[in-house]
């Protein structure tokens, strides 16, 4: 079959040629070399109008740095690691995250804009409504250089992305993702996450949103204990009552004839009961009448025979069988109203999962001797299905109201359900007590908060990176505006949604209170842990800021020695303290921290700028503190190209 477009694209590049040779001045190729480029770029796949944003411009000018907010920051127990908070455009605080955590996060989970026009995200500081031609193409550029750098901080080893997203950009969003990650095993859920439904005009009410996994390395979804509203959620039926299966014996459906496994054609004799299996017989030749079999006194001897009358034969060889029943997985039901002794057995890969301790037994059936699985569905390990109708996934109930009871004044318009973050994320961070998991667009700071729950059930150790602007509500916005308000007044930026609900979120959550200090009320759902109670965790707060590519009247060296130590922090999730944890950037600093032998008998951890030089006994006492140099990854490239490093 031709492939037309190529056709008529080698005649319009063959074309293209003939004018090269017709006008060679510099100029006229440079043109139609663009236009060549143009012609030959990709041609399946998702195409879009690229556009830069204002962060793109500020790159190209200034280095990204952090810088820690004194005022805001609690620690609960100084033994436990570090979460943060940044605020600032995400792909700002991605570029130092690729510096710290590059092929080090085991999850990033993001909610983005769902670019619905209903003017709720902004690019290079204007709102985008639907009214905006480029509304689709700005969106996709700007989720791009996003997930280029998301990329480079997953662990290629074993992580996952995972991406929330609605019906508007879905499959704007699959196409991006197969695209930029196809390397990834990705899957799509579909969840419910609002039972009441939410009005659209002339169309179907919308109560799903969607989720795209990608699974990176040897990622896998983990069976877990999840409780009797997922049990009910599967919908099973009620043959599968106990997680899964139990399967006939007795073949079904094509190549199920004696003739086609005449290996698996044998008597099997069975108490007159129906209870226990007293025989295996042997293998019976094509040849052979089955009639002509010799009967067991006090037995019936059972063939595969198929309901219509015909001969069958079994799923398992002989040797095969034997071994079923010395596990106890195969089960006698008894015999039917016709004469048919139904003998089911446990499939292969719920056998695994029984060996692996995953699928629940409590002991073994008296007469036959078959295992009987744990009915407790709160104790019920499985996989769910790609279709989630959890109710306590339901945005408005455990998203909208948990947090109006956390700031009975504020709203913050569809944050996602507590439990809903909690439970998509505990698939894939269950065993891995120690898990980084990411999100570059934090909003209420769900992530954190559910993040600090999964510690508190199973005692991890888990960290959180959240980052989040500062921008504030349109609506208010308009107002402030009207008062002569701009952003960077104070006023604007305390009401902004880092400020103003992501960290007042943490540290509620994390303290067991509300806004005004009253004790929450209620237990988190699953646990039945009081909301009260608070988390054993610690949080700080840093900014984005800018420092000059290229000073004029300093150098650039000195100016990124300031903000070091967020660095070092943000990578380690530790406190650089300057008792346990210190930086010694200077000769100064060495004497500060060991000339003093109080002092240095308190360091535990220490960082050195690795241009300082030390004499032998220096260099032995920062050894015995097994020192660490400043990664070089922090800024190296910038002092290079500002000709400050060799």
């Amino acid at each position: 079959m031709a492939n037309l477009s190529q056709i008529k694209r080698d005649r319009m590049i063959a074309k293209l040629e003939e004018l090269k040779a017709q006008h060679n001045d510099d100029a006229s190729i440079a043109a139609l070399n663009e236009i060549e480029n143009a012609l030959r770029e990709k041609k399946y796949g998702l195409v879009w109008e690229e556009h830069s944003e204002a962060v793109d411009d500020m790159l190209k000018e200034n280095i990204p740095v952090l810088v820690e907010d004194p005022e805001r920051r609690l620690c609960k127990d100084e033994t436990l690691p570090w979460n943060f908070i940044i605020e600032g455009d995400n792909l700002q605080a991605l570029y130092l995250l690729e510096k710290t955590h590059r092929g080090k996060v085991d999850c990033i989970y993001i909610d983005p804009p769902y670019n619905t026009g209903a003017r709720d995200w902004k690019y290079n500081n204007d709102y985008v409504d639907g009214n905006d031609e480029y509304r689709h193409s700005k969106w996709l550029s700007m989720m791009k250089s996003r997930l280029l750098l998301a990329k480079r901080l997953l662990n290629p080893k074993d992580s996952v992305l995972i991406c929330t997203i609605d019906e508007k950009e879905f499959l704007h969003l699959g196409c991006l993702l197969e695209e930029m990650f196809n390397d990834a095993n990705m899957q799509m859920v579909s969840t419910c996450i609002s039972r009441k439904g939410s009005p659209r005009q002339n169309s179907f009410w919308r109560t799903d949103e969607y989720i795209f996994f990608l699974q990176f390395g040897k990622s896998c979804v983990q069976a877990l204990p999840l409780g009797n509203e997922w049990l009910t959620s599967q919908e099973k039926t009620a043959t599968d009552k106990e997680g899964f299966q139990w399967q006939r014996l007795i073949r079904g459906g094509s190549n199920s004839s004696r003739k086609h496994s005449p290996g698996c054609f044998y008597p099997i004799y069975v108490n007159e009961q129906g209870t226990k299996i007293c025989k295996i017989g042997d293998p019976l030749p094509l040849d052979k009448d089955r009639n002509n079999v010799e009967n067991i006194e006090g037995c019936i001897t059972v063939f595969p025979i198929k309901t219509d009358g015909s001969e069958g034969c079994w799923q398992q060889s002989t040797t095969s069988l034997r071994k079923l029943i010395d596990k106890g997985y195969l089960h006698l039901n008894g015999f039917t109203k016709k004469g048919h002794c139904v003998i089911t057995y446990i499939p292969s890969g719920a056998q695994k999962k029984i060996e692996a301790g995953l699928i629940h037994t409590a002991g073994f059936r008296e007469n036959d001797g078959s295992i009987i699985i744990d009915n407790n569905g709160e104790n019920r390990v499985m996989v769910p299905y790609s279709q989630w109708r959890i109710k306590s996934h339901d945005a408005k109930y455990y998203g909208s109201d948990l947090l109006k009871a956390i700031f009975p004044n504020r709203s913050f318009p569809y944050p996602k359900s507590l439990y809903a973050v909690h439970d998509t994320i505990r698939f894939f961070v269950a065993n891995k007590p120690n898990a980084l998991v990411v999100d570059f667009f934090a909003g209420s700071g769900t992530t954190l908060h559910a993040v600090n729950l999964l510690n508190a059930e199973d005692g991890g150790r888990r960290r959180c990176i959240m980052v989040t602007n500062n921008e504030v509500f349109d609506s208010e916005a308009k107002e402030m505006a009207e008062r002569g308000l701009k952003p960077g007044d104070e006023e604007w930026e305390k009401v902004g949604i880092a400020r103003y609900v992501t960290w007042p979120r943490a540290i509620c959550s994390i303290n067991g209170v509300d806004i005004n200090g009253t004790p929450l009320n209620g237990n988190y759902i699953g646990s039945d842990m009081p909301m009260s109670d608070g988390f054993q965790a610690n949080v700080k707060y840093f900014k984005c800021d800018w420092t000059p590519r290229k000073p004029e009247d300093y150098l650039l060296s000195n100016a990124l020695c300031l903000h070091i130590k967020e660095m070092i922090e943000l990578q380690t999730a530790r406190e650089v303290d300057g008792v346990k944890t210190v930086l010694i950037l200077s000769k100064s600093d060495f004497n500060r921290v060991f000339g003093d032998p109080e002092s240095e008998a308190a360091v535990e951890s220490v960082w050195v700028n690795e241009n300082l030089v030390f004499s032998a006994d220096e260099m032995n006492r920062l050894t015995a503190k097994k020192f660490k140099y400043i990664p070089r990854v922090f800024f190296s490239q910038e002092l290079k190209e500002a000709g400050e490093y060799v």
